[in-house]
């Protein structure tokens, strides 16, 4: 019979790991954790000493910093693979998880339903023939050797490719390999994984080559899979029920999906939204229960564009996402920076980038210009979102697949500092206080539209008391606003009282702030 071993990549929710883990492991399958180094110790010792006395638990021999679009994430899903393999000698199927992913199905019929097919389920197109990516880079992906992560460290990022672009430096694709693309969500046989292993130890060339690829979970195992095993032996397919918005985003799953979530022909499902609590509690009962009868209709992709199309009005099924989401998300962290001087609040977030993993983005309510990704077009204007800003606020957490985001606001805008802070989300406020000689504001003036080149020097004199004075209204409005958790970074500060605030503000040790705290150019003008 059947025995899974589950490979999960996880960086957050301890308890909900926990209870995953739990719940997987009491039918008699396995599970092999890879928890990010990024994450909180306190968090990854409260897994390993809560699962420390269940034999079918075992942890990735080595965990490391994961980030999106890097081969860091398939460097942790080899390394939880690796003790899968060699800890659970029994398991003959190793399935990708996540932690947002739930059991659909009882582990009765996943064992029956794989004991009938022997075969490896992972989606495996081919790169350039198939329309599997639909927008944006294509060839770039490869060609390109990609050393930094685009969310993180855009501006190196790009700076390296246009380098490498300008330069002619492209590279060849490993002569005897057909580059595949599809989910990262795959089920293999234990066969086909210990084949994997073995090739990557022998093949350095395609080791190399991948590691230099951009967004390498998508490609890396389902290339292997089809180097190495027959076609007729895979099925190009995932066993994890997933679907998009018109807008590329994740649809979430909530208590009433429970029947559709069933009757389709996956074995998990994802993503369950934080907040379905009764959904989440029904289906990990599922899990092992013995005798249940599934009605397969697999209608699920169909019925939602149905209901999308013709414009229901409710929580989810609506013409446009922006028109229903309300609310930012319970577990969510909205941090804002909130300066006058934009290039200060910049070069901060420049800083914050190179020491955490949380998705910083600049102006995006005050520059129409601000670097943002493509979603579907409510990013498109600054009144969009602004008109749309929470959906736009959810939106981008999808995007960036992270329960934290950064974000900058001029001191003005007090009414987005409001009603973000009124969400049901957790919000903190870092207020920078600068020092502003009159040639800056005297600048600050012309950049507003408030002078110009050949205003005289008698009419700027006036106008100075009036532009100081509106600074010092807005920093009092934001201090008499009652926000519960603001912070102050002054430039009158030592870098350790700096560090400090940074410190509240970002849930980071001292230590790590203080390196932010010191940068020299930091309040320069």
């Amino acid at each position: 019979m059947a025995k899974i071993a589950y490979i999960l990549l996880c960086h957050k929710d301890p308890e909900a790991i926990i209870q995953q883990a739990e719940r997987l492991t009491a039918a008699g399958d396995y599970m092999s954790i890879h928890f990010d180094a990024r994450a909180a110790a306190e968090d990854y010792q409260l897994i390993r000493s809560e699962l420390a006395d269940n034999p079918n638990v075992a942890f990735a021999r080595k965990r490391i910093k994961c980030g999106w679009g890097e081969w860091s994430l398939v460097e942790a899903t080899l390394y939880a693979l690796e003790t899968a393999v060699e800890d659970f000698p029994r398991a003959t199927h190793f399935y990708m998880l996540s932690g947002d992913c739930m059991a659909v199905k009882t582990a009765e019929y996943a064992h029956d339903f794989l004991d009938s097919h022997d075969c490896d389920f992972i989606e495996s197109f081919d790169y350039f023939e198939s329309d599997w990516i639909k927008t944006g880079w294509k060839e770039e992906r490869l060609i390109y050797r990609h050393y930094f992560n685009e969310r993180t460290q855009k501006k190196r990022f790009y700076a390296m490719f246009e380098a490498q672009k300008r330069l002619g430096l492209t590279r060849e694709i490993p002569a005897d390999i057909q580059v595949q693309i599809g989910s990262q969500w795959w089920c293999l046989r234990r066969r086909t994984v210990e084949w994997i292993l073995d090739f990557i130890t022998k093949r350095k060339d395609v080791m190399r080559f991948f590691r230099t690829t951009w967004i390498p979970d998508e490609t890396f195992f389902q290339t292997l899979v089809r180097h190495l095993i027959p076609e007729k032996e895979i099925e190009a397919r995932t066993l994890t029920f997933l679907m998009f918005t018109d807008y590329g985003m994740p649809v979430n799953f909530h208590n009433d999906h429970y029947d559709l979530l069933l009757s389709q022909d996956f074995l998990f499902a994802r993503k369950i939204s934080p907040e379905a609590k009764e959904l989440k509690s029904r289906l990990g009962r599922l899990y092992a229960a013995q005798g249940v009868d599934f009605q397969i209709s697999n209608e699920g992709r169909s019925l939602y564009k149905f209901l999308v199309q013709r414009g229901r009005i409710g929580r989810r099924f609506s013409p446009r996402f922006w028109e229903t989401e309300s609310t930012l998300g319970r577990e969510r962290e909205l941090l804002i920076v909130i300066c006058k001087k934009w290039h200060v609040a910049k070069r901060l977030l420049e800083q914050i980038r190179q020491v955490t993993n949380i998705p910083a983005i600049e102006y995006l309510f005050n520059e129409e210009d601000t670097p943002l990704p493509d979603l579907g077009g409510i990013q498109a204007a600054l009144m969009k979102r602004t008109r749309h800003r929470r959906a736009l606020m959810r939106m981008l957490f999808e995007y960036y697949e992270s329960d934290q985001l950064i974000i900058c606001l001029d001191p003005g805008a007090i009414e987005l500092m409001n009603d973000f802070h009124s969400d049901r989300s957790s919000t903190r406020f870092l207020q920078i206080e600068c020092e502003f000689t009159d040639d800056y504001l005297i600048g600050h003036a012309r950049r507003v539209g408030l002078a110009g080149e050949r205003t005289s020097q008698q009419t700027l004199e006036r106008l100075l008391p009036t532009i100081r004075n509106d600074i010092v209204h807005e920093a009092d409005r934001i201090r008499d606003a009652g926000f519960s958790q603001l912070f102050q970074m002054r430039e009158s500060s030592s870098p350790e009282e700096n560090a400090a605030q940074l410190s509240g503000f970002l849930g980071l040790a001292e230590d790590k702030t203080r390196q932010i705290a010191e940068t020299h150019y930091l309040f320069a003008d």
